[in-house]
């Protein structure tokens, strides 16, 4: 991201919430840095020092400010549209790329050199990819200190560190003051009854929740999912633990209520909520791009905040398209249903959440014929889960377009269209777009897939985005 002082400066005192987690404050005076929109005394502008990631301002020695708690600010949008390798990268991060493998599990996946993906960082973030990955890790941290009560051996664990005398360090270096002094500080704010923890997730607004509720209504999975009146709940499975997730609007955040027993997963959780409900994405940005064009121009002004839902589980989505393919919504959701309940593992997870989805190795030699799904598409799944299972498709938020498209459609049953849906929606893509979808030509008014890849030309970087606002309809 490129910082223009006098832009920065302007937003900053005028505390504009658009630019919100877009870039930084570094101030001088007092060691710390803050949100652009934090309310304490506005310092003068020769002691400011902006920067593009709260990374680099940690980097640069600046403490976090504990008034304006930049974990709490919306997703970093260079997720979404700044350079594809970085975008990719982050993506990976979120999804724990850095947690196991180091560096190099990381520049594997994106297929570069460690030197060459620092030198991309450093351009368009400010800071290193550990550097970044540890500032987020910090910040969570932070807000379990801070919204939670669990024992600090459990919030070590869950936010990554490999002990509690590193955490116990790092807070100290990072923020001046122990743990216990932070969540000293915090109290009152606590209210996680046994297994269950309270998140809010940022955003930018504007936000369409009630357009993200009625497109996943209709595809929701029975006994995995369930969406009902404002919220969206479903089964979840991570480090061969179960629970289950209700996400709801709150004011400026979704409210999320987790129930889950291993503290250590809640990083993964959080942050695969905020990839299904597209959370980190700048709408203002993707909406002025769009508009640009007088075909979404109408439909982008009447739906202002469309995001592009995402997915919890990858193959989850993956096979809940196969399902879909020359049949209605309705009917592959039924299906999908049969498929949790005959293969899925039962879980206690209340009403109308029965079953966990189907792993790709519960799927991979399934006899699927006996939920009624005809046999090349019983088939289709099954090599899907096969190749899931010996690593040669790798479906994550992250993974790159092109090498999982190639082997979607590599799989007999699985076209372009498929392939595609499940880049825009497995992958958290937001160039992601299923040009063969007979809707879209529809509803773009054009004859043929071609004529709509080359006006999709024009909505580059957000093709996704530009598909749902198709499908929501153009206005006349």
């Amino acid at each position: 991201m490129v910082l223009e002082a006098e832009t920065c400066g302007r937003a900053r005192r005028s505390r504009d919430a658009r630019f919100d987690g877009r870039f930084w404050v570094g101030v001088v005076t007092t060691g710390v840095y803050c949100r652009p929109v934090c309310s304490a005394r506005m310092p003068k502008e020769e002691n400011v020092r902006y920067f593009a990631s709260a990374a680099a301002a940690a980097e640069s020695g600046f403490r976090p400010c504990l008034r304006c708690r930049p974990e709490l600010a919306p997703g970093t949008p260079a997720a979404n549209g700044t350079e594809a390798t970085v975008s990719r990268a982050l993506r990976l991060i979120s999804g724990g790329a850095l947690d196991g493998g180091g560096i190099e599990s990381l520049t594997d996946r994106l297929g570069i050199g460690g030197r060459h993906l620092r030198r991309l960082f450093l351009q368009h973030l400010g800071a290193t990819p550990v550097a970044v990955a540890q500032a987020r890790r910090l910040h969570f941290a932070k807000q379990l200190i801070d919204e939670t009560d669990l024992p600090f051996i459990e919030v070590a664990a869950a936010a990554g560190f490999g002990s509690v005398r590193r955490f116990n360090a790092v807070f100290e270096g990072s923020y001046g003051r122990t743990p216990t002094g932070l969540r000293r500080l915090a109290q009152g704010r606590h209210d996680n009854p046994g297994h269950g923890y309270r998140f809010r997730l940022r955003f930018r607004q504007p936000l369409d929740w009630r357009a993200l509720l009625d497109f996943l209504k209709p595809r929701a999975i029975p006994g995995v999912e369930a969406v009902d009146g404002e919220s969206y709940r479903r089964t979840i499975a991570l480090e061969g633990r179960s629970g289950w997730m209700d996400a709801r609007l709150g004011d400026g955040c979704i409210e999320l209520a987790v129930e889950f027993a291993e503290p250590r997963a809640l990083f993964q959780i959080v942050e695969r909520a905020r990839r299904l409900f597209d959370l980190a994405s700048d709408p203002r940005e993707i909406e002025a791009h769009l508009a640009a064009d007088p075909l979404l121009a109408p439909v982008v002004r009447a739906r202002p905040g469309l995001r592009v839902p995402g997915a919890w589980d990858a193959f989850e989505t993956a096979v809940r398209a196969i399902l879909g393919q020359q049949i209605t919504v309705k009917g592959a959701s039924t299906l999908a249903g049969r498929l949790a309940e005959a293969f899925g593992t039962p879980v206690p997870a209340g009403e109308k959440l029965t079953h966990i989805f189907p792993s790709p190795q519960a799927l991979a030699s399934a006899d699927l014929g006996r939920i009624g799904l005809p046999a090349a598409r019983a088939e289709c799944i099954r090599e899907l889960a096969s190749a899931v299972v010996r690593d040669e498709l790798w479906l994550a938020a992250g993974a790159d377009p092109a090498a999982v498209t190639s082997t979607l459609t590599g799989i007999r049953g699985i076209g372009q269209w498929t392939a595609q849906y499940i880049v825009m929606r497995s992958l958290g893509e937001p160039d992601g777009f299923p040009a063969g979808d007979l809707s879209l030509r529809r509803k773009a008014g054009l004859a043929s897939a071609k004529e709509l890849e080359e006006r999709a030309e024009r909505w580059r970087p957000w093709r996704a985005y530009a598909a749902m606002y198709l499908w929501q309809g153009v206005a006349k």
